[in-house]
């Protein structure tokens, strides 16, 4: 492992901050990575059709697109190499790679994920799973589960208990929870008449999909809101509100999408707030610009403070990180890296703060040194801890990780064109 230089080491132990064991601590929380960034949102079921509608919009046209699940899996591989620490993947529905192009969503089984599963077990890296409310003929009203249309509605209730059960699969072969997360479109471009009814079909429509019994220990079920969407810039049926009441009356997980609310409004607060009532939270990541919610995270001053709110909460073990962006703009497997690798800093930094010195200055009132602490730990070494965290997981450093993908560009996309 690289040195770490005793300044950096003494600086820290001023703080009471054993490094080597924040940089165990900050290696073990698993963060979830978009399987989307990689091809625009795109999916399997019928590659190189145009994206339909549904709220899902990605821009750009940088090259090298992934054409099948083959060159898909095997961009993946190349970012999960260079992301150090526990990364698993972020699997939607609509990647499903079907021996059968007949079989719609409402039918999809295990089988139909049979790859995703085998691979992952070969990476030993954990799945998680979307079902995909988006990019259907039958979404192209609007509406999903909160469709006044009978059949509509029962087709994509079918969808839901349908990828609840491929979940369950995939928990119970890797042995660990498998978070499926409900998001749905639904909602009004223009000001609605009757706010109420389709919050009413959406909750009878979640009942039923969550009345199919599942194995508890294989999976565990979350439900996001949005403020608003396209297409439904005036009303979105699964706000916020909605979603908490519902996740709190039926304990359910809540996704909390920091893009997904008004621009001036941040996820922080509410951790503790929902963690009250809820036994766990999921998290969605992402870098909100004006209205657009899905830019590549860095490592800003709103994903370092989310993180620290975990941290310093004590919420590790509560609270599932996952990333939601796409990028058509940028090299794709770059954008799916340093959205982790950003990540995985802001987690290592929190680490390696004085939390608990942080709440006994505020518990004995001393909001001024407080502050300043709060100042003084934003200069501490960081680069060279990052450095040795990277080599340590057999990872390149940030000078390195890049040209990787830069060479897998150069010989690797000439074939896709």
């Amino acid at each position: 492992m690289t040195e770490i230089s005793e300044t950096t080491r003494s600086r820290f132990a001023d703080f009471g901050i054993d490094i080597e064991s924040a940089m165990m601590r900050a290696a073990v929380v698993p963060i979830s990575m978009p399987c989307w960034q990689f091809d625009d949102v795109s999916g399997l079921e019928n590659v190189g059709a145009t994206l339909r509608g549904g709220g899902i919009a990605a821009t750009g046209t940088y090259p090298g697109k992934p054409r099948t699940g083959e060159e898909l899996r095997q961009d993946i591989e190349l970012a999960l190499c260079l992301c150090p620490g526990i990364t698993r993947l972020n699997l939607h529905a609509c990647y499903a790679e079907r021996a059968d192009s007949s079989v719609d969503r409402d039918a999809y089984t295990v089988a139909d994920f049979s790859r995703w599963m085998e691979w992952a077990a070969e990476l030993n890296t954990g799945l998680d799973f979307n079902p995909s409310f988006f990019s259907h003929p039958n979404a192209d009203k609007g509406f999903t589960l909160s469709s006044p249309d009978e059949k509509t509605r029962q087709f994509w209730v079918n969808h839901g208990k349908a990828c609840r059960k491929i979940a369950e699969a995939i928990g119970e072969q890797q042995g660990n929870r498998c978070t499926v997360n409900v998001w749905i479109p639904d909602g009004y471009k223009d000001l609605p008449a009757d706010r109420l009814g389709p919050r009413q079909r959406l909750t009878a429509s979640l009942d039923d999909i969550f009345s199919v019994a599942v194995n508890e220990n294989a999976i565990e079920d979350a439900v996001e809101s949005k403020l608003f969407g396209i297409g439904s810039e005036a009303y979105v049926v699964g706000s916020f509100e909605f979603y908490y009441g519902y996740a709190q009356k039926n304990q359910k997980l809540l996704c909390l999408d920091a893009g997904h609310f008004h621009p001036t409004e941040t996820i922080t607060d509410k951790i503790s707030s929902v963690l009250m009532y809820l036994p766990n939270l999921l998290l969605h990541l992402t870098r909100g610009m004006r209205w657009d919610s899905d830019h590549v995270v860095i490592l800003d001053d709103l994903t370092k403070e989310i993180i620290d709110e975990v941290v310093r909460g004590n919420y590790l073990d509560r609270v599932r990180i996952g990333l939601d962006y796409f990028d058509a703009s940028i090299n794709r497997i770059a954008a799916a890296t340093l959205g982790v690798r950003s990540t995985r800093k802001a987690l290592l930094m929190s680490m390696l703060q004085p939390h608990a010195k942080l709440k006994e200055l505020e518990a004995a009132g001393d909001f001024t040194a407080r502050l300043c602490l709060l100042e003084e730990i934003k200069t501490l070494p960081f680069g060279e801890i990052w450095e040795a965290f990277c080599i340590q997981h057999d990872c390149p450093g940030e000078s390195e990780w890049l040209k990787e993908i830069q060479d897998y560009e150069e010989s690797e996309f000439p074939q896709r064109a």
